[in-house]
Protein backbone atom coordinates (compact mmCIF):
# COMPACT_ATOMS: atom_id res chain seq x y z
CA UNK A 1 0.00 0.00 0.00
CA UNK A 2 1.03 3.59 -0.62
CA UNK A 3 1.71 6.22 1.98
CA UNK A 4 -1.42 8.21 1.13
CA UNK A 5 -3.11 9.92 -1.75
CA UNK A 6 -1.08 12.22 -3.95
CA UNK A 7 -3.38 15.02 -5.06
CA UNK A 8 -3.23 16.04 -8.67
CA UNK A 9 -3.59 19.67 -9.69
CA UNK A 10 -7.22 18.94 -10.64
CA UNK A 11 -7.98 17.56 -7.16
CA UNK A 12 -6.33 20.53 -5.45
CA UNK A 13 -8.28 23.02 -7.59
CA UNK A 14 -11.52 21.61 -6.17
CA UNK A 15 -10.74 23.04 -2.71
CA UNK A 16 -12.87 25.96 -1.57
CA UNK A 17 -11.63 29.28 -2.89
CA UNK A 18 -12.38 32.48 -1.02
CA UNK A 19 -12.67 35.76 -2.95
CA UNK A 20 -10.28 38.43 -1.65
CA UNK A 21 -8.78 41.69 -2.83
CA UNK A 22 -5.33 41.63 -1.28
CA UNK A 23 -2.19 43.41 -2.46
CA UNK A 24 1.09 41.69 -1.70
CA UNK A 25 4.72 42.14 -2.65
CA UNK A 26 6.22 38.85 -3.76
CA UNK A 27 9.89 37.91 -3.85
CA UNK A 28 10.85 36.45 -7.24
CA UNK A 29 14.36 35.04 -7.78
CA UNK A 30 14.88 36.71 -11.15
CA UNK A 31 12.56 39.73 -11.12
CA UNK A 32 13.09 40.70 -7.48
CA UNK A 33 10.10 42.23 -5.68
CA UNK A 34 6.88 42.28 -7.72
CA UNK A 35 3.44 43.61 -6.79
CA UNK A 36 0.57 41.11 -6.99
CA UNK A 37 -3.18 41.37 -6.45
CA UNK A 38 -4.57 38.15 -4.97
CA UNK A 39 -8.19 37.71 -6.13
CA UNK A 40 -8.93 34.33 -4.51
CA UNK A 41 -7.24 32.03 -2.06
CA UNK A 42 -7.58 28.51 -0.66
CA UNK A 43 -5.59 26.43 1.80
CA UNK A 44 -3.68 25.04 -1.21
CA UNK A 45 -2.95 28.18 -3.23
CA UNK A 46 -4.10 31.47 -4.70
CA UNK A 47 -4.84 33.28 -7.96
CA UNK A 48 -3.64 36.73 -8.97
CA UNK A 49 -5.24 39.27 -11.31
CA UNK A 50 -3.24 41.49 -13.65
CA UNK A 51 -0.32 39.08 -13.38
CA UNK A 52 3.02 40.43 -14.46
CA UNK A 53 4.99 38.24 -16.83
CA UNK A 54 5.07 34.95 -14.94
CA UNK A 55 5.67 31.49 -16.29
CA UNK A 56 4.57 28.08 -15.17
CA UNK A 57 7.06 26.79 -12.59
CA UNK A 58 8.08 30.25 -11.31
CA UNK A 59 8.52 30.30 -7.53
CA UNK A 60 7.54 33.19 -5.29
CA UNK A 61 7.67 33.95 -1.59
CA UNK A 62 4.79 36.02 -0.19
CA UNK A 63 3.80 37.16 3.29
CA UNK A 64 0.21 36.52 4.41
CA UNK A 65 -1.56 37.53 7.64
CA UNK A 66 -1.37 34.81 10.33
CA UNK A 67 0.57 32.43 8.04
CA UNK A 68 3.62 34.64 7.51
CA UNK A 69 6.12 33.89 4.75
CA UNK A 70 5.16 31.06 2.45
CA UNK A 71 6.56 29.83 -0.85
CA UNK A 72 4.33 29.12 -3.84
CA UNK A 73 4.92 28.07 -7.41
CA UNK A 74 3.00 28.95 -10.56
CA UNK A 75 0.92 26.07 -11.87
CA UNK A 76 -1.10 27.86 -14.55
CA UNK A 77 -1.27 31.15 -16.42
CA UNK A 78 -3.76 32.87 -18.69
CA UNK A 79 -3.56 36.24 -20.44
CA UNK A 80 -4.01 38.24 -17.23
CA UNK A 81 -4.14 35.72 -14.36
CA UNK A 82 -1.79 33.27 -12.74
CA UNK A 83 -2.57 30.43 -10.34
CA UNK A 84 -0.14 29.39 -7.60
CA UNK A 85 0.11 26.35 -5.36
CA UNK A 86 1.58 26.73 -1.87
CA UNK A 87 4.59 24.58 -1.04
CA UNK A 88 2.64 23.37 2.00
CA UNK A 89 -1.02 23.25 3.00
CA UNK A 90 -2.13 25.90 5.49
CA UNK A 91 -3.70 24.45 8.65
CA UNK A 92 -7.48 24.97 8.91
CA UNK A 93 -7.36 27.16 12.05
CA UNK A 94 -4.64 29.39 10.60
CA UNK A 95 -6.45 29.55 7.27
CA UNK A 96 -9.76 30.65 8.83
CA UNK A 97 -7.97 33.30 10.94
CA UNK A 98 -6.24 34.54 7.80
CA UNK A 99 -9.54 34.72 5.89
CA UNK A 100 -11.07 36.84 8.67
CA UNK A 101 -8.22 39.31 8.19
CA UNK A 102 -8.33 39.23 4.39
CA UNK A 103 -12.15 39.49 4.22
CA UNK A 104 -13.19 42.06 6.84
CA UNK A 105 -16.72 42.03 5.37
CA UNK A 106 -18.47 38.91 6.80
CA UNK A 107 -20.84 38.86 3.78
CA UNK A 108 -17.90 37.78 1.59
CA UNK A 109 -16.87 34.86 3.78
CA UNK A 110 -17.93 31.38 2.83
CA UNK A 111 -19.06 29.12 5.62
CA UNK A 112 -17.05 25.98 6.37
Amino acid sequence: MGNGAQLSVTDIRRSTRHPVDYKVIAEHRVSGDIKLFICNISAHGFMVDDAPVLARGDRLIIRLPVVGRIEAYCIRTTEDRAGFQFERIIRVGDFMSMIRKLQPNPALRRSG
